[in-house]
């Protein structure tokens, strides 16, 4: 496997109490695969990705699990060590492209500055690479559009501008946080259709974070529905859609619009809100609001078990 993450525990220690952001968390990766991690806001999709890149923020601190990436232990690494890691053999596609970008440096110089710290480039030779990794996201004009400022690109350019920073040393693995947000659909069905063509052409291995099983359903293999820092669900995309097992995921998916449904016919949706990372409920962490709910879910977290090869599930129900 490329990528093992195993029992991943990362907590925030605030004044108020430990916010058990991502508690017990373990999917595997191989290369070239794709993974999507599903979930509602606070459920600890981004954090899981932040512990995978050793950035979690303060008061934030990974306590326990193991991180094997191409089958060195990314938690025994020194600081240094994970310099030359980031960027160049590991990227990561952030949430807003308009904040992550640096505004008053270009386009190119943002580009060449992951090429020229990896590669050991002269500053010519990373600018031809940076207009070629540009050309490679689709990006107009892009021997051009290099000398030009974030603010002059819309945002579905700038996204491809975070790929195409991200893409710049051909990592092994690419984390892609929410990268169509705030992009309207048809941008969105562009930024996803560029990651296939990436994924085809560079072998390149990634986990899409989303809340959004549509993008989901259009570019992953496997999937892991997480919920309150836990592991709900993980198995591939085929019986994600056609035989879910957690009555969480139920939800995610009933609340997904589909074609074949009437146009009156309303969305379902979750009821309540998701709990408090730093006073979780006693027992499933989703039970106060699922409505399948037994005696057992009130009181002891479930195992996670196999229901079948392939299909790992933590729910009372199959215990």
């Amino acid at each position: 496997m490329l990528l093992t993450v195993e029992n991943l525990r990362t907590y925030f220690y605030t004044e108020e109490g430990i916010v058990k952001a991502v508690d017990g968390v373990s999917f595997t990766l191989p290369p070239g695969g794709t993974l999507g991690i599903v979930g509602e806001s606070g459920s600890g999709k981004s954090v899981t990705a932040l512990s995978i890149m050793r950035l979690v923020p303060s008061p934030g601190r990974i306590i326990g699990g193991e991180l094997l990436f191409d089958g060195q232990r990314l938690l025994e690494k020194s600081e240094k060590e994970m310099r030359e890691i980031r960027g160049n053999r590991i990227s990561m596609i952030f949430q807003d492209p308009m904040t992550s970008l640096n505004p008053v440096l270009t386009v190119g110089e943002q580009v060449i500055e992951t090429i020229m710290l990896h590669q050991k480039l002269h500053r010519r030779e990373a600018w031809l690479k940076a207009v070629e990794i540009l050309e490679l996201v689709k990006i107009p004009r892009a021997r051009d559009r290099v000398k030009d400022y974030p603010h002059q690109f819309s945002g579905g350019m700038r996204q491809r501008v975070m790929i195409a920073i991200a893409l710049a040393c051909h990592p092994r693995l690419l984390i892609a946080d929410e990268p169509t947000t705030a992009l309207d659909v048809t941008i969105q069905a562009q930024i996803i259709d560029l990651m296939k063509e990436i994924k085809k052409e560079l072998n390149t291995a990634i986990i899409l974070i989303t809340h959004n099983l549509g993008l989901v359903a259009e570019l992953c293999q496997k999937v892991l529905v997480m919920y309150a820092g836990d592991l709900m669900e993980y198995t591939d995309i085929q019986t994600i859609f056609q035989d879910p097992k957690h009555p969480y995921t139920w939800g995610l998916l009933q609340s997904l619009p589909r074609l074949d449904r009437q146009r009156s016919q309303r969305l379902e949706q979750i009821e309540g809100q998701p709990p408090s990372l730093i006073k979780l409920p006693p027992g499933c962490p989703f039970h106060p609001r699922c409505q399948y709910g037994k005696a057992e879910c009130r009181k002891e977290k479930p195992e996670l078990i196999k229901v079948s090869s392939d299909h790992l599930v933590s729910c009372w129900l199959y215990q």
